[in-house]
């Protein structure tokens, strides 16, 4: 549309209003800014008027004080000399001018106004001069007044002057006056100034006066008053946590101190002090344990029982409240790779802990910030190693020993001892053990385990109750103590009774298991219950960071794995000679066996590893497996048959994974061996084979000519039975034997070379493919190095299978009643190679280390490991390598080292012959009721045990029936028809388990042609 007037415009009108509100946000800002303006022009004024009356204030005060200095200046030791000191406060020249004035006038100028009229007067103002000379010590103890406020504090409160010059009166005075201090942290100030002189100003004059102001109100107060006990908690609090306090101490200040520190009276603090004194921060704590640690022990052998008691509780709560390792931390950008004589028995590289993380598997294991260690002192350090001493924890158990009241004190103190202190737990542990023969650990069973709650078969839930947190400290620390015991404690000792007569030579004590075989019964049913409980708790996250009642250092998890620690050792002696009823060891009655098998097997496939990544540690499969938890860490609580079926199940599993079919022609790798090279041809060819893949053997006879016939498991069974047969044999040079015919490998340093160790892996992976195949090998391994193959340590009472000269050698210097010093001994050992002795330190700087009464403990440990781990540590190790490329170690772990054995190569029990006739397959013409199978099993059951044994090696290569029975034979025993020649002597195809029987018709003949075959050692025949 067009305009009709042209260009002319409209008025625009804004029927909105949009202009009147724009005028109206802009009056209302303006009002704001006016207003906000007026606000700061009056706070600009109101702080003018502040910043004038304060310099009005200031300069009132300061004319008020110069007036006051004047009349202080005119009557300095008068009363209103005293009043204006207090007005006038903190005024450095002011305190200095009246100490120092009050020390020329002597002690008449001090107490002049105390009997006057202005007694009263003086008595407020006094304790307040008081405090101000107590402040101003703590702000510069080195002053130029500092000695001055010192002495006039120690005339004050000391009871010789104030008596001389106030008579009966003057105690009430000094009280007053220390009272009133002790409620102005008196000790707090006397700990800064302590503090403040630097450590090596011995010679400082403030060090004696303050050391006196310390323990003055101990001396000047009856020792059951308020005032006393509240001076000895302060004392604890403020003066015993300062760092390296006896070093900064001159000699006769530290005398006086130490005459002056009433441990004696530490009972009769107050309940809240331990609470107080864990709620210090950690150095704090440290320091304290570092002090008490150089003040306390010459008292021990006097300290009554209730004090020694509660020193020793002390100790044990500051330690508790104390990080792991806060009492030796590692020193910054050292190496901990080096040991000295104080440090563990055992270097870490033979250790069979298990506590390693792997990064693998995302278990999570602690939901708290690891806490930072203090930094210590050399000194402070060299200190603290007096705390696990032998020499110290003698002494404490000889002044403990007096008192039965305070054991559960020693129990407590040495259980955190050992928490706080992991690297000298086996020192603490070792010098209680000798301690009165074991006596500690009997008093400990009997007086407070035996009749315990925890672990009793109708209590199952006792443990987890907070109301029995007293009743852990003694069973655990015996758990440990007993486990420690047992290191060096040989089998003739372990099974000796208490009450049997035990006569002692005149060079060795009599050698007596602490705990007699019923106690021991009892004791491993309790810890049994125990373990078992916290393996099947569903809340596994609950017991890896779950605190125990009263023990606020330790997890349940570390619960477990003492007990289970204490369990297998006690054990693996019931296995070598049982002592325990039937069942004993047994938990089937809490669970149904059919769903375990079926639930571990689960469990076990939902933890398959890939091959090639580290495997699971013992902790990690507990967190993950309350099953595989129980068959790794408890498993003799699962009864072997059982044990075995899941193994079984384990294999088939992983071959099936694998795509592997035993029976299958398909995939097989073929190998080609000579009869007479089998060992070599087989390290040869299978090196670097798959063995869980199915093999195909076929033998090269003499000729070069491969023999006829198709292996359908039978032959490779022959050649795994004969490679065993070669590779273990000694003449080889990798293995030796005990005098049981016991293997283990040979420590000689041609056993260590590359070649050798090449064929240890070898023959370690022949024997888990003979495992993972179910094929007995006739192989028998020493004990303690099958104990090997399930990651454990070997101690003393393994090397009596291995060394019995040696382990005699070591139980006579454990019970020698003489100085051990004077059999010249150092720990160093002598090894002969090739006619010519080697000596080897067992610990830095050994051979100038004399083995004592002290540390003989310390040496048989040392000398047994290095026996029996450390001189075939390398073979070992390259043993397990090629061991674990074919069965996991969570497999193994289930077994101990007898049942591993038995797994290897059958039961040595006697043959069962109506289970093998039974399983028995025939051939040919004869059936279970032909005549000469009837004569066979009359003649064979006519034969003794060594007889049996040896027909059955002739036909299966093995002299031991299978685990579970023939009927896990594969294949089945048979015996087939060979002809009607009854010249002809019985022959055997071992690799099917094949007897070839001829046709006897008389019994006589049979028995004698039988035996003679059986005998002789007939060959592998073809036919």
């Amino acid at each position: 549309m067009f305009p009709l007037f042209g260009d002319e415009r409209r008025r625009q009108i804004n029927l909105g209003g949009a202009s009147s509100a724009a005028s109206y946000d802009s009056i209302l800002r303006e009002a704001k800014e006016r207003r906000l303006e007026r606000e700061d022009q009056r706070r600009r004024q109101d702080s003018a008027v502040r910043i004038q009356a304060w310099w009005r204030g200031m300069r009132e005060s300061a004319r008020v004080r110069q007036v006051m200095r004047q009349a202080f200046a005119e009557d300095v030791t008068g009363i209103n000399g005293l009043r204006c000191l207090v007005l006038i406060g903190r005024d450095q020249d002011v305190l200095g001018t009246w100490s120092t004035t009050i020390l020329l006038g002597g002690e008449d100028s001090l107490f002049r106004l105390a009997t006057g009229p202005d007694h009263a007067s003086w008595s407020v103002l006094i304790r307040q001069a008081s405090f101000l000379l107590l402040h101003s010590i703590s702000l510069a103890p080195q002053s130029q007044y500092a000695t001055a406020h010192l002495q006039v504090l120690n005339a004050l409160l000391s009871p010789s002057p104030r008596t001389k010059k106030l008579g009966p009166q003057g105690s009430d005075v000094t009280i007053d006056i220390m009272r009133y201090l002790l409620n102005r942290n008196l000790y707090s100030y006397l700990a800064t100034a302590i503090a403040r002189i630097d450590i090596e100003a011995k010679t400082s004059p403030s060090l004696p006066p303050l050391i006196s102001l310390v323990t003055l109100p101990l001396i000047s107060s009856n020792p059951s008053s308020d005032m006393y006990i509240t001076s000895l908690e302060q004392i604890f609090i403020h003066i015993l946590t300062i760092p390296l306090l006896p070093n900064r101490l001159p000699l006769t200040s530290l005398t006086t101190f130490s005459g002056r520190l009433p441990i004696s009276a530490i009972h009769t603090l107050p309940s809240s002090l331990p609470a107080t004194l864990v709620s210090c921060p950690i150095e704090a704590k440290v320091h304290l344990i570092a002090n008490l640690l150089a003040f306390t022990p010459p008292r021990y052998p006097k300290l009554p029982a209730q004090p020694l008691a509660a020193y020793l509780q002390l100790l044990a709560e500051l330690m508790n409240s104390l990080p792991i390792n806060a009492l030796d931390p590692p020193e910054p950008r050292s190496s901990s790779a080096q040991q000295s004589v104080a440090g563990p028995w055992i270097d870490d590289s033979d250790s069979d802990s298990d506590s390693e993380s792997h990064p693998q598997v995302a278990v999570v294991t602690s939901f708290e910030p690891k806490p930072i260690l203090p930094q210590l002192d050399k000194r402070t350090r060299h200190r603290l190693q007096s705390l696990p001493s032998p020499s110290h924890i003698n002494s404490i158990l000889t002044a403990t020993h007096r008192y039965t009241t305070s054991q559960p004190a020693l129990f407590a103190f040495l259980m955190a001892l050992c928490t706080v202190w992991p690297s000298r737990k086996d020192r603490v542990l070792g010098a209680a053990v000798a301690y009165s023969s074991g006596g500690l650990v009997r008093e400990l069973y009997r007086g407070y385990i035996r009749s315990s709650v925890l672990g009793r078969d109708d209590r199952p839930g006792a443990i987890m109750d907070p109301a029995n947190a007293s009743l852990w400290p003694p069973l655990l620390f015996l758990t440990d103590l007993y486990t420690q015991a047992l290191l060096t404690m040989g089998d003739d000792e372990f099974f000796s009774s208490m009450n049997s007569a035990v006569a002692p030579s005149k060079t060795t004590s009599a050698a007596r298991n602490p705990l007699s075989l019923d106690d021991l019964t009892t004791f491993s049913r309790k810890l049994l219950n125990i373990a078992f409980v916290l393996y099947w708790r569903e809340d596994q996250a609950g017991v890896m960071e779950g605190g125990v009642p009263g023990l606020p250092n330790l997890k349940w998890e570390g619960v477990r794995e003492k007990v289970t620690k204490c369990l297998q050792a006690i054990h693996a002696r019931d296995s070598r000679k049982p002592f325990t009823p039937p069942d004993h060891w047994l938990i089937t009655s809490q669970i149904d066996v059919s769903s375990f098998i079926e639930a571990a097997v689960l469990e076990e496939q939902r933890l398959a590893q890939p091959v090639g990544t580290r495997p699971l540690s013992k902790r990690q499969i507990s967190y993950l497996s309350p099953r595989l938890g129980v068959l790794h860490n408890i498993p003799f609580s699962i009864p072997f048959e059982v044990r075995v079926s899941i193994f079984r199940h384990f294999v088939a599993n992983d071959m099936m994974n694998q795509g592997y079919d035993r029976f299958s022609r398909m995939g097989r790798n073929r190998v080609s061996v000579r009869r007479g090279r089998i060992a070599e041809d087989g390290f040869d060819k299978l090196a670097d084979a798959d063995l869980k893949a199915p093999i195909e053997i076929s033998f090269i006879d003499q000729f070069g000519a491969e023999e006829a016939g198709i292996d359908g498991g039978g032959v490779f069974k022959e050649f795994l039975t004969s490679l065993c047969k070669e590779v273990f044999d000694r003449d080889r040079g990798l293995w030796l034997a005990n005098k049981k015919n016991e293997l283990y490998p040979n420590p000689h340093s041609y056993a260590k070379e590359a070649h050798s160790l090449n064929w240890y892996r070898f023959i370690g992976r022949v024997l888990g493919k003979a495992l993972y195949e179910g094929i007995l090998v006739d192989v028998a391994f020493a004990g303690f190095f099958l104990a090997k193959w399930l990651g454990k340590q070997s101690f003393l009472d393994d090397l009596a299978s291995l060394d019995p000269d040696l382990y005699n050698g070591l139980i006579f210097l454990k019970h020698y009643s003489g100085n051990p010093e004077d059999l010249s001994l150092t720990f160093t050992v002598d090894q002969e190679e090739f006619g010519v002795t080697k000596s080897t330190e067992l610990i830095p700087n050994g051979s100038n280390i004399p083995v004592t009464k002290e540390n003989r403990l310390q040496y048989i440990t040392l000398v047994s490991h290095y026996r029996l781990s450390r001189q075939i540590k390398a073979q070992s190790e390259a043993f397990f390598e090629g061991l674990s490329q074919m069965i996991d170690s969570k497999w193994i772990r289930m077994f101990n080292q007898q049942e591993l054995q038995i797994l290897l190569g059958g039961v040595d029990n006697p043959i069962d012959l109506e289970d093998l006739r039974k399983h028995t397959n025939y051939g040919g013409l004869y059936d279970d009721e032909e005549e000469t199978i009837s004569a066979f099993w009359s003649v064979v059951n006519s034969f003794n045990h060594d007889q049996r044994r040896a027909l059955l090696r002739f036909v299966t290569s093995c002299s031991r029936p299978p685990l579970l029975g023939f009927k896990e034979l594969l294949p089945n025993f048979s015996i087939r028809d060979a002809g009607a020649d009854e010249n002809r002597l019985p022959t055997a195809s071992t690799c099917v388990n094949l007897l070839k029987l001829p046709r006897y018709k008389s019994t006589r003949i049979l028995r004698e042609k039988l035996l003679q075959a059986i005998h002789s050692g007939a060959g592998f025949d073809l036919s």
